[in-house]
């Protein structure tokens, strides 16, 4: 993208969905009703408009949830969509609240689906009736999607998601999946071909990337789009913290069970925290720069993540990626303790900076020009997205927001692929590279070998720079 036409840039890689909230409450929607046929999800593509068919449209009937993935993430997340119910942060203009049902659940292991059960019955004790519809094993979630729900949660590890997605989209059901979407390129390729499915059936797809749904990050960017302070030359994106759990090996337990419960420290499941964790600030700057990085460089390794139990990811990544146009962002994430923690991104252009994470704007002398006045903090993304999802589905909307969740996705992947190797990754290869970290179909019981493997110390072998090929 030029610097001098960054306010008039291309939209294709902006979520096509004209359904959701503006900063002051008011909608882009714009649905045609006639002869009692909705027709919904408008969307510009490739200069075209498109219009999917809503697969149903459910105004005040109730919408039948199911939960794939009952770790923390997919309980917060079941019980952010069953809070829908009440009206939690449905402005006036948004669409009538109606009620959502939990029906079903799935997970691989019983245990940490009784204790995703137990967590959001006592939250919502009235919308939970699962009694015949918990499903356990590899298989569970496709035991799931026979079952007549409306809309699936995926929340199950992301090495699952592209096969999940596409199974969800393939039985004919409106899909809420968290990020990342995928952890390697032909994952992503997947994800996006059942997108385009998902278009095809006017099915609504919604991902993850709260931050895409927080009001001030939304206000930020439009100011930003407006060109308030010129053209983007330099953005930083941070994700520096502590680090992350680990469940302790048992007795008894198969080494694909081990993996699968420490799923963060394992390429195939997880894809490095650049990709799981850092995507978040990754997809604001993509979002921000209307594209996705045509190149990458950079470093990384393990300092401290040296034990059996640290698998196989490293512990921090600094990446340079560079947008067409010439733009670049530098992009860190680090797992270390004791150090300086820090998240959030910014972005320096030819009138002036922007701290998006704090939505606040200097003009060229550091003068404050604008700052955002929504009163929320942090985290209302994570509820408002599924306020939106289900105002869309009440009115008939059909929100799509595959394209550019799996564009972020292969952009942290293409950043793990530049520190892993040690040499710059391009775009245009690495996503139409074949290389495959798992094969996920296969897995169909515990005691099938793992896609990783221990070495004879009992550790797992780590990229090193120069020498991993990755592509």
């Amino acid at each position: 993208m030029s610097r001098t036409g960054y306010a008039n840039a291309s939209m294709k890689n902006q979520p096509n969905t004209p359904e959701r909230p503006l900063a002051d409450g008011s909608s882009r929607r714009n649905f045609i009703k006639g002869s009692g046929l909705i027709l919904a999800g408008s969307a510009i593509v490739g200069g075209q408009l498109k219009v999917a068919r809503a697969a149903h449209v459910f105004g005040s009937d109730t919408i039948k949830l199911g939960l794939v993935g009952c770790g923390d993430r997919g309980t917060s997340a079941a019980i952010e969509a069953l809070n829908t119910s009440q009206g939690l942060g449905w402005s006036p203009r948004d669409a009538a609240s109606g009620e959502v049902r939990l029906t079903a659940m799935a997970d691989v292991f019983s245990d940490q689906l009784q204790s995703s059960y137990r967590t959001i019955k006592s939250q919502h004790p009235s919308r939970v009736d699962v009694d015949e519809a918990r499903f356990v094993g590899l298989d569970a979630y496709q035991q799931l999607l026979n079952t007549d729900v409306d809309v699936v949660i995926l929340a199950t590890p992301p090495g699952f998601r592209p096969m999940q997605f596409e199974a969800a989209i393939a039985a004919g059901k409106h899909v809420f999946m968290e990020k990342p979407v995928a952890t390697d390129a032909p994952g992503v390729r997947r994800v996006l071909a059942a997108g385009e499915l998902a278009k095809e059936k006017g099915l609504a797809v919604q991902v993850g990337l709260q931050r895409r749904h927080e009001v001030r990050y939304r206000q930020c960017i439009d100011q930003l789009h407006s060109g308030i302070i010129g053209d983007p030359i330099f953005a930083r994106a941070y994700w520096n913290g502590s680090g992350a759990w680990s469940r302790p090996r048992t007795k008894n337990q198969t080494e694909l069970e081990y993996q699968l419960r420490n799923w963060y420290y394992f390429n195939w499941l997880c894809g490095d925290h650049i990709n799981e964790q850092h995507i978040h600030n990754l997809d604001v700057i993509n979002w921000l720069m209307k594209s996705h990085p045509v190149e990458a460089q950079g470093q990384g390794g393990r300092e401290v993540r040296k034990g059996e139990n640290t698998g196989e990811i490293y512990d921090h990544h600094m990446v340079e990626y560079v947008y067409e146009g010439g733009t670049r962002l530098l992009s860190q994430c680090r797992h270390i303790p004791g150090c300086r923690n820090t998240v959030g991104e910014h972005v320096h252009c030819t009138g002036g900076s922007c701290d998006l994470s704090a939505a606040r704007i200097h003009d060229a002398r550091g003068k404050l020009i604008w700052s955002s006045d929504a009163k929320e903090g942090r985290g209302k993304g994570w509820q408002q997205e599924h306020v939106s999802l289900f105002a869309s589905l009440r009115s008939g909307d059909v929100p799509n927001e595959t394209e550019y969740a799996a564009h972020s996705t292969m952009t942290a992947i293409m950043g793990r692929l530049a520190t892993y190797s040690g040499k710059l990754v391009k775009w245009n290869e690495a996503i139409q590279s074949n290389r495959s970290l798992a094969d996920t179909d296969t897995l169909k019981s515990l005691d099938h070998p793992a896609p990783v493997q221990p070495t004879a110390d009992g550790h797992y072998a780590a990229a090193v720079p120069g020498k991993t090929k990755v592509l």
